[in-house]
């Protein structure tokens, strides 16, 4: 099936969600619509939708005058089988003890390497984006330096790769949570496909606002690849439910953003442990002091 995408962007939230708003009553009516802030500090948001059908560009052009924001970028998309072309594209990827594959390149694991099994058909964090990347790799660090955790959680999991991980490296139990009712469905389902059902418990919470994480806390490592702005607003919670001495990783953070969430967490009671680049991300391991 062809697909139809129109993207534009505009200054502030409020312009955004109207946009987004009003496309959901256009003619033929978009498949999806999505609102997204462009975590680059430009205060930018980006407004997209997807047609089966050619959209009006009539419409389009109106709606996006009335909201002083650009024309709208009209593109085609071929039929394309999305989940083949991904399978084709996405190679293993290694971090560290870690290898993370996708069921087709199962023959590929390494005997010496902790397998992490993601379907590429599965939401974000496949191991191939630098932030997932950087989270293994800065696991793997700990690991390297005699650390060992008992008590862990991953906190906004996505497909759960990085709880998993954890899961495989200790006997304990280890929780995984995410404010999207289907990212936990998919994370769940990772779970069950590497073979960690009740070994990594899925949640859907807010952050740290569930009573499953208020009865486990304090933990001794705490995974958190998420954005920016939510970091940093979870940076009091994240000081309340980490132990003494215990680590956080940290990721989803753009390299211009990671002094602001350096300068954040080391407020709340946080030294900076080790900073890792990736393109055009940054990870940052922090440990929570002592006293």
């Amino acid at each position: 099936m062809t697909t139809f995408t129109a993207f534009t962007k505009t200054r502030g939230k409020a312009p955004a969600e109207a946009i987004g708003e009003a496309l959901e009553f256009l003619d033929p009516e978009p498949t999806g619509v999505g609102v997204f802030e462009i975590e680059d500090g430009s205060g930018l948001w980006e407004v997209g939708a997807y047609f089966t059908e050619a959209p009006d560009e009539i419409a389009l052009a109106l709606l996006a005058k009335a909201n002083d924001a650009p024309d709208f970028v009209i593109s085609e998309l071929p039929e394309t089988d999305w989940v083949a072309k991904v399978r084709r594209d996405l190679a293993p990827v290694e971090a560290g003890r870690f290898f993370v594959y996708g069921s087709h390149d199962v023959d590929k694991l390494p005997a010496d390497k902790i397998g992490l099994l993601i379907e590429a058909a599965m939401a974000f964090g496949t191991g191939h984006h630098g932030t997932t990347l950087g989270c293994l790799k800065a696991l793997d660090r700990l690991m390297g330096e005699g650390k060992s955790f008992d008590n862990v959680a991953d906190i906004g999991c996505g497909t759960a790769v990085l709880a998993m991980a954890a899961a495989k490296i200790s006997d304990q139990i280890v929780y995984a949570s995410d404010i999207d009712e289907v990212a936990v469905e998919v994370a769940q389902s990772n779970v069950d496909a590497n073979d960690l059902s009740g070994r990594v418990i899925c949640l859907e919470a807010a952050g740290f606002n569930h009573e499953v994480l208020a009865e486990k806390a304090p933990f001794d490592l705490v995974f958190a690849n998420i954005l920016k702005g939510p970091l940093v607003a979870l940076a009091p919670d994240m000081a309340g439910n980490v132990k003494p001495g215990g680590h956080v990783i940290l990721s989803g953070i753009l390299n211009p953003q990671a002094d602001e969430v350096v300068e954040v967490y080391t407020r709340t009671g946080f030294n900076l442990v080790d900073r890792q680049e990736i393109v055009d991300w940054t990870t940052l391991t922090m440990e929570r002091n002592a006293s």
